[in-house]
């Protein structure tokens, strides 16, 4: 169904005609493009070379749609162009990419391209033609000079808005400040990615002068929430859950990521609960903040095994940085908890000291006070005191294991151990603090440096082997050789602490995103939480499994507990809510979400979530809509955030222009569905194809095949691949081929083996049959994927474009009216 142009410098302001006292300036994101080795060729080579790469250029899809919309000045520069960009800096840097992308099938073809924005004019030339002028141009001039053949080079300013949008953001490497032509000073960022761009220092740089160091990484001013809601919620839990924001779907990435209670019902506070808060630095080195954080997570850690407790995650107490004065009363009642711990840390040279209150946070009340003041070195021994002291002050029953536990020191070398903590810390913030590659690789580093100063360190392999499988399944490094890193240190692990919950966690994380395997995760898991009965790990992944083995009731059971131990943490929240439109009980998918709301009353996602129940439930775009709207007015930037949900409702509402840019604003990895992994080519062609342009959507369902393709030559039995395949496929009018992949995919991944995923595939293989013709084998499967919890909803079915080929048809209209609200 679904197919279906002379000089070295950039144009100048000295061509207009006359001068001009009131110039109409406007921001323009420019991309300057230069053809390396010109001026050597032929006469006739150049021409060619030139026609070659106008071809190129103009078949980016970045280029047609900023062209279709009327968004974009194009200029030759003889031996290159210049394009000229209005809508925002993701253009021209998506557009460069594309065309290095596009190069590897003229390896003749040698560019160097430069971006920035800034202010241009639009003028008529000397020659009665469209022209540009302003400081932008001449800027971006001079960032394409300082490049090789392959560079993709980008100015500070426009790199800094790039870095707003978080999938930029590992794309992005700061080269430092530099003097080049007329003494001007540039700061400059190298532009690269998996095969695309030229990661080497480019060589002017190496001859030029330096004004100032780079190195530091591109930061955003404000963070990106969502790349890929799994991933998120798993580095806020310090976890993450079976789906993906990976990236961006015409549904929700977050839909099977998980969340909590629907109900908001008022659970009671148990007596010997307790909530370990951030302790205060008092050194006078800064950096001895992570070993202060190091102090209250030890103690946390180890009150968190006594079974007789109810502790509070780390991610939850967190947010209750030292700094303002805290309202204990109020934060016992959010924790849910009757008594909080709070201190101070003071490392001075061999010597610290630490300070601690037990306090009952009901009436702010002590309850018991210490102070020790010992040799740095007897650390871990005031941290098992400590918390031996809690248990006895709150009366809770305590086995020989679990004291034990407590007791038993994480290493004997302090400097691995503060390596340990920063790279803890930085897997569990560096969804927001740091490019997510970048931090998650960082964190490897610093914990395989505590592993080299201690080997028996057995908790820094339980970190390593966390950081190694959120890599993978966060598709960073999808190989096999990164789950062979996480096995090792598991393996490790388990010689270090045989039996231990710890072991027990690691395996079942690893055997749930790296191999699938929920039976023996489940194993795992019932183990881990004998010993570890505080950590929401083990609940969140076992509410993952039950929900993914389709014992519904059983995955919110456990997904509740989690959200007792996590309550500060909206993504185990919103899981819940997931499940809840899943299971089609939209009542209650408002409750959940409006909890996990009040967690976070700005997160963009939870708020756009909140609205699509609407289209869900009633086929009502219009909250949504709305909800859209508002959050562009408050921030254009949140665009990438909801891209999602945007794409997904202008789709419902035939709206061209919406589609066009929620595309402009769709992160560039891609717009997966759970995990089924969309390339951003699929969204592109069907907004071409929506559009009525069947040659670009031709382009783009190609390129999407050709994609699926390698997916698939690499793992053969990849379902996830053979669906988009499948589907490429039967865009492009490949009957036989699109039918075999779809089915291919269910058997590989049935119902039976996956509840959420096994729904989706026997969804998409449905529309495989729609759009090749065979109507009666649609609604075969369409009919089953109705009755299953899954995707497929009311409004999904009575507005989007995606089912056209069979409307009309009576058995169509009762799926859709069985889906109806009652």
């Amino acid at each position: 169904m679904i197919i279906m142009e002379g000089a070295k410098e950039a144009p100048t302001c000295e061509m207009s005609v006359e001068p001009n006292s009131d110039l109409q300036l406007e921001i323009g994101y420019l991309l300057l493009i230069d053809v390396v080795g010109y001026s050597k060729l032929l006469v006739n080579e150049q021409v060619e070379l030139l026609q070659e790469l106008n071809q190129i250029v103009r078949s980016t899809p970045s280029f047609r749609m900023a062209e279709a919309n009327g968004k974009l000045m194009r200029l030759p520069t003889g031996d290159g162009m210049a394009l000229v960009f209005f809508r925002s800096p993701e253009e021209p840097a998506q557009c460069a990419l594309e065309i290095h992308a596009a190069l590897k099938s003229h390896p003749h073809l040698q560019l160097r391209m430069g971006v920035h924005s800034g202010p241009v004019n639009q003028i008529t030339d000397v020659n009665d033609r469209s022209n540009i002028a302003g400081t932008g141009i001449n800027v971006a001039q001079r960032v394409m000079d300082c490049g090789d053949a392959g560079h993709i080079l980008l100015s500070k300013h426009v790199a800094d808005d790039l870095a707003q949008y978080r999938h930029w953001q590992p794309y992005l490497h700061d080269l430092g400040e530099w003097e080049v032509k007329h003494g001007l000073r540039l700061s400059l960022v190298n532009l690269y990615k998996e095969g695309l761009g030229n990661p080497a220092i480019p060589e002017k740089l190496k001859l030029g002068q330096r004004w100032k160091k780079g190195g530091t990484p591109v930061r955003p001013v404000r963070p990106l929430r969502w790349l890929k809601f799994a991933l998120v919620a798993a580095l806020l839990l310090a976890a993450v859950a079976l789906t993906s924001t990976f990236l961006i779907s015409f549904r929700r990435a977050s839909s099977t990521a998980e969340t909590s209670l629907g109900s908001g019902a008022t659970v009671a506070v148990p007596e010997k609960s307790i909530a370990v808060l951030p302790f205060e630095n008092l050194s006078d080195e800064k950096e001895n903040a992570y070993f202060a954080d190091g102090v209250q997570d030890e103690i946390l850690t180890g009150l968190a095994r006594v079974a007789a407790l109810k502790v509070i995650s780390r991610t939850s107490v967190m947010q209750y940085k030292t700094g303002a004065k805290r309202n204990l009363r109020e934060i016992g009642a959010a924790l849910g908890v009757a008594h909080v711990l709070e201190g101070t840390v003071q490392r001075a040279g061999s010597r610290v000291r630490v300070n601690a209150q037990l306090i009952d946070a009901r009436t702010d009340s002590q309850l018991w006070a210490e102070r020790y003041d010992r040799d740095v070195a007897d650390v871990f021994a005031i941290e098992s005191e400590l918390a031996g002291k809690i248990v006895a002050q709150l009366q809770a029953k305590i086995s020989p294991s679990e004291k034990a536990a407590i007791e038993q020191k994480p290493t004997a070398d302090l400097a691995a151990y503060d390596l340990y903590v920063r790279a803890k810390t930085l897997i569990a913030t560096a969804v927001y603090n740091t490019p997510l590659q970048e931090g998650l690789s960082e964190a490897v580093r610093m914990l395989n440096q505590a592993i080299e100063r201690d080997p028996a360190f057995a908790l820094a392999y339980y970190q390593l082997a966390h950081a190694h499988d959120l890599i993978y399944f966060g598709g960073l490094d999808h190989t096999p050789a990164r789950l062979a890193m996480a096995d090792a240190a598991i393996q490790s692990l388990t010689r270090l602490l045989p039996n231990s919950g710890e072991a027990h966690l690691a395996l079942a994380k690893h055997l749930y995103w790296g191999y699938h395997d929920y039976d023996h995760a489940r194993k795992e898991l019932s183990l881990a939480q004998k010993s570890l009965p505080n950590d929401p790990w083990a609940f969140v992944l076992a509410g993952y499994i039950d929900r993914r083995q389709g014992r519904w009731d059983e995955s919110t059971k456990n997904l509740e507990r989690a959200a007792e131990l996590d309550p500060q943490n909206p993504h185990v929240l919103q899981q819940i809510s997931s499940s809840y439109n899943f299971l089609h009980r939209y009542a209650d998918q408002v409750r959940a979400l409006d909890r996990a709301i009040a967690v976070t009353p700005k997160e963009a996602v939870l708020r756009v979530s909140r609205a699509e129940v609407e289209l869900d439930w009633h086929a009502d775009t219009r909250p949504l809509l709305s909800s859209i709207e508002a959050m562009l007015a408050e921030d254009s930037r949140e665009g990438n955030n909801i891209a999602q949900e945007w794409l997904r409702v202008s789709l419902c509402q035939r709206d061209f222009d919406g589609a066009l840019r929620a595309l402009a604003a769709l992160p560039i990895a891609g717009c997966y569905q759970d995990v089924i992994p969309f390339p951003r080519a699929w969204c592109e062609g069907v907004v071409a194809q929506m559009r009525g342009d069947k040659a670009a959507a031709y382009a783009a369902f190609t390129s999407t095949r050709a994609e699926a393709a390698k997916l698939v030559a690499e793992h053969s039995d990849y379902p996830e691949g053979l669906c988009v395949l499948g589907m490429a496929d039967a865009a492009l009018g490949h009957k036989d081929d699109a039918i075999r992949e779809g089915r291919r995919a269910v058997e590989l991944l049935p119902v039976t083996k996956d509840s959420i995923l096994g729904a989706l595939l026997v969804e998409k293989l449905a529309l495989i049959y729609a759009w090749t013709g065979e109507k009666d084998l649609a609604f075969e499967q369409l009919t089953v994927a109705a009755k299953l919890p899954g995707f497929l909803s009311y409004g999904e079915l009575r507005l989007h474009p995606y089912w056209d080929p069979l409307r009309g048809d009576p058995r169509f209209e009762k799926i859709v009216a069985s889906l109806a609200p009652k």
